[in-house]
């Protein structure tokens, strides 16, 4: 009966832990961070040339995605036959879980994206990607915000 409430405990502890590695920073044009805030920026205007969609590739935010894949991996795989056959499968098991749970956070922390071409209004191009949270348009006037190593696009 022990075992059964250490696994089950092990299981939830792993949960948890994947739970809480999917909230990621955001890409959006519309999210300042802390350290964004009350700092200068530099606005530049145009006209949106164009816009198309992309997809903005997921990361893994630190190990959690492979412990808890590792962990739910390893105690599936101790369930495996007796003696040498659970520890072998107790560590297949944990190697394949991390390699899924890490593919897995990856996966949940994809977003879907824009590029924005915009010409500015000294005729130059500049092409920015972020969050797809606001539609622009062809023709459309814009702002693109820059400060701190980010540009972002806004009406």
């Amino acid at each position: 009966m022990q075992r059964n409430q250490i696994i089950i405990g092990s299981a939830l502890l792993a949960a948890t832990l994947l739970a809480g590695g999917c909230a990621t920073s955001s890409d959006s044009g519309s999210v300042y961070s802390s350290g964004q805030t009350r700092r200068e920026q530099t606005v530049r205007l145009g006209v949106v040339e164009s816009v198309r969609q992309v997809n903005i590739e997921g990361n893994a935010q630190g190990p959690v995605g492979t412990i808890a894949g590792g962990a739910i991996g390893g105690i599936a795989g101790s369930n495996i036959g007796g003696g040498r056959g659970s520890t072998i499968g107790s560590i297949l098991g944990a190697v394949a879980g991390g390699v899924a749970g890490n593919a897995i956070e990856r996966k949940v922390t994809e977003k879907k994206g824009i590029e924005v071409t915009v010409r500015l209004e000294n005729g130059e191009l500049r092409a920015i990607t972020q969050e797809a949270d606001e539609e622009f348009r062809p023709g459309e006037r814009v702002r693109l915000l820059s400060g701190s190593g980010t540009t972002r696009v806004t009406h």
